[in-house]
């Protein structure tokens, strides 16, 4: 299992930024993609999750950026992309793309708009993004 984020940079307050991240090595059908980030001195967390599966592309947002953000998925050439508008300082952190398996029990990543439901131990590089002006 490989991810590799891309498309960070330095953005100004009200822009707009496009991640994208490049997988390989599993089948997306039986995964959820999540997009994590971390900002200096606090703790990684979950900002957006996209379901693989092929029934449906569910997806799920934190509050904070619920509105602002759109995730997506381009299942022919492997990628997942993060959307980010309307950014604001505090989106500054350094971003990551995870993969994550079903919990024990369950057959699929469970998304919806409340929830991301997988576990999440594949990790990429991360890519970092600066909102200032």
């Amino acid at each position: 299992v490989q991810l590799q984020a891309s498309g960070g940079g330095l953005v100004q307050p009200g822009g707009s930024l496009t991640l994208s991240c490049a997988f390989s090595g599993f089948t997306l059908d039986d995964y959820a993609i999540g997009w994590f980030r971390q900002a200096p001195g606090k703790e990684r967390g979950l900002v957006s999750c996209i379901s693989g599966s092929d029934v449906d592309g569910n997806t799920y947002y934190v509050r904070s950026v619920k509105g602002r953000f759109a995730t997506s998925r381009d299942n022919v050439n492997n990628t997942v992309y993060l959307q980010m508008s309307s950014l604001k300082a505090e989106d500054t952190a350094r971003y990551y793309c995870a993969a994550g398996r079903p919990h024990t029990g369950e057959s699929k990543p469970v998304v919806h708009t409340g929830t991301c439901r997988a576990d999440f131990g594949s990790w990429d590089q991360g890519t970092q993004v600066t909102v200032s002006s």
